[in-house]
């Protein structure tokens, strides 16, 4: 936005939720002794992320400048009126309002830039592999979908042929959610030259966007539509891979004809109780309660911008995804007068 900024950072306490549906407007649910200060100057605009802090940011509006711009990035919790603008993509499901941004995909930092400068830095890392460079994102549990050892291993076989069948090798990474059990796997049934990483939180050195700027196709478990975006906007052909087999595969309802938005729900039966809870959320409660994500990966598969790995399609192309980004800063630019600044 070019504007000058504060990172504010919360910690909360562990009935936070409570507080927060039953006062709306509180900050009982925040650990202030470990959270950012709330002194002046106070904002004009707050860009909120997480259902946690919207408390804080009614909390702000109420107490401190009843003025303030409130942009929450996601969905809300709350009542949707009660927010100046709301960013969100489709698998969130939100009707079509006015104060209602709908992007393709979510936003990022994968910009040209930042690619390059990553792949100049890293590329040495990896100048003894050889060509073709095929990056493998690994994401990890989403709600209905389980990310586990099993599917793990069947990502490790699957992009190991693929590298071979190139004579290319492997950039591998995992990510906040891959789960120690499934990092393993992965990680032991590569059977292709790879380059791996262990995502870490806090870690000073991440080769993920050199991977992304570097590799020639990107493989991306399609539990992330976070990496999924940043995959697009690498330009690369981006495949995704499905973390699920059978009939709680993720395209399991692909062949129903109807609108992307209106799948059928998954089948009821997950991998586990958790899973299945999620399943049955999807099928019974309204639509703010749970996320499709499988309303994204059929409208990216539609649309012709990436494929389902081992599937017989055409080449990908890549997603647009600076116009999200675009659209997302000229909305909230407008709504404190600042579109011809």
């Amino acid at each position: 936005m070019g504007l000058p900024f504060e990172v504010k950072e919360f910690a909360y306490r562990p009935a936070e939720w409570l507080a927060r549906i039953v006062l709306g407007a509180t900050l009982i649910g925040v650990d202030r002794a470990n959270s950012s200060s709330l002194d002046p100057p106070y904002p004009d605009l707050i860009i909120a992320a997480g259902r946690r802090t919207e408390a804080v940011a009614f909390w702000i509006r109420r107490h401190l400048n009843p003025a303030v711009r409130i942009v929450y990035l996601g969905t809300p919790w709350a009542r949707l009126d009660r927010f100046d603008l709301v960013i969100t993509t489709p698998q969130y499901r939100l009707p079509v309002l006015p104060n209602v941004l709908h992007n393709a995909l979510p936003l990022h930092d994968a910009w040209p830039e930042r690619l390059s400068a990553e792949a100049a830095s890293w590329q040495s890392a990896f100048a003894g592999l050889p060509k073709p460079w095929i990056a493998v994102l690994a994401g990890g549990r989403s709600g209905p979908y389980l990310f586990g050892p099993e599917a793990a291993a069947r990502l490790a076989r699957a992009a190991s042929d693929r590298a071979r069948s190139l004579g290319g090798s492997l950039l591998v990474t995992t990510s906040a959610r891959t789960s120690p059990a499934a990092m393993k796997a992965l990680f032991e049934g590569l059977a292709a030259p790879s380059h791996c990483h262990r995502w870490q939180a806090g870690e000073a050195a991440n080769p993920f966007h050199a991977y992304l700027a570097l590799a020639e196709e990107i493989i991306v478990t399609a539990d992330s539509v976070s990496m999924i975006a940043e995959a697009c906007a690498s330009g690369k052909p981006t495949f995704l891979f499905d973390i699920e087999e059978g009939r709680r595969s993720m395209r399991a309802e692909e062949a129903t004809v109807g609108r992307v938005s209106r799948l059928p729900p998954p089948h009821w039966r997950g991998a586990d109780l958790a899973s299945t809870l999620w399943r049955l959320g999807l099928r019974f409660g309204p639509d703010w309660w749970t996320r499709d994500i499988r309303i994204v990966h059929r409208a990216l598969i539609e649309s012709g911008r990436v494929a389902w790995f081992g599937a017989a399609a055409a080449q990908p192309g890549s997603a647009d995804t600076a116009h999200d980004m675009g659209r997302a800063v000229a909305r909230i630019r407008s709504l404190v007068n600042l579109s011809k600044m």
